[in-house]
């Protein structure tokens, strides 16, 4: 079991909200940052985001969607929004400094692969379940980063950062239903695990708490 964070946190629970919103706040929480924060949230449907380094112009195929998709501040590939849970950890580095880049994406994953694994899924890391097929693509559901989370030779969500001096971003996406727009990829769904948005918040945030040992002041 993971531990070592700080012991108390901020948690918030989000409303759904629009990419450009979300994205927003996002960016807005980790400008103003003074303490460790985990929050959860959705999207409106039929939303999508592109990593920082993406033109909206490579996907010409996407304007359908008009003006529902963001820029998100960290790397990454295009993900499609509106099915999925995505959260959001504002991490202090202090609290990292002894982990490399690629560490802090296993530590800060734990919590995800220990969700996972608590309903019953075989979940592991690409690094040790296709470590001759990491690789990177304009989709993130296409592609294979060291600790993106497998589950029946899968991808399932995927996790992105944005660090400054003081604090590292995290967040990321966990793919609750099926969507016919994700071409590739899992949803909890298409592994015969059917959890509402409210039950799958709940079970992140157990997730979080048991994983790090931390409290949320809610």
């Amino acid at each position: 079991m993971a531990r070592g964070l700080k012991n108390r946190w901020r948690f918030i629970d989000s409303p759904s909200l629009s990419p450009q919103e979300n994205m927003r706040l996002d960016e807005s929480l980790l400008a103003s940052a003074d303490e460790p924060i985990f929050r959860l949230y959705s999207w409106q449907e039929n939303s999508f985001t592109i990593g920082r380094f993406q033109k909206i112009e490579e996907f010409e195929d996407l304007q359908r969607y008009g003006d529902s998709w963001a820029k998100r501040i960290t790397g990454g590939g295009l993900l499609m929004h509106g099915f999925d849970l995505s959260y959001l950890l504002i991490v202090p580095t202090n609290l990292l400094k002894n982990r490399s880049v690629k560490q802090s994406y296993e530590y800060l994953c734990e919590f995800i692969l220990n969700f996972y694994k608590n309903l019953g899924l075989s979940a592991g890391w690409a690094k040790d379940l296709f470590a001759d097929l990491l690789c990177h693509t304009p989709f993130c559901q296409e592609g294979f980063e060291p600790y993106d989370i497998i589950i029946e030779g899968k991808k399932i969500g995927g996790n992105a950062q944005k660090r400054t001096k003081d604090f590292i971003l995290q967040h990321g996406s966990i793919p609750l239903f099926k969507d016919d727009r994700q071409k590739s990829g899992y949803s909890l769904q298409e592994l015969g695990v059917e959890l509402s948005l409210k039950m799958a918040k709940d079970l992140l945030k157990e997730s979080f708490m048991k994983t790090y040992g931390v409290i949320f002041d809610d």
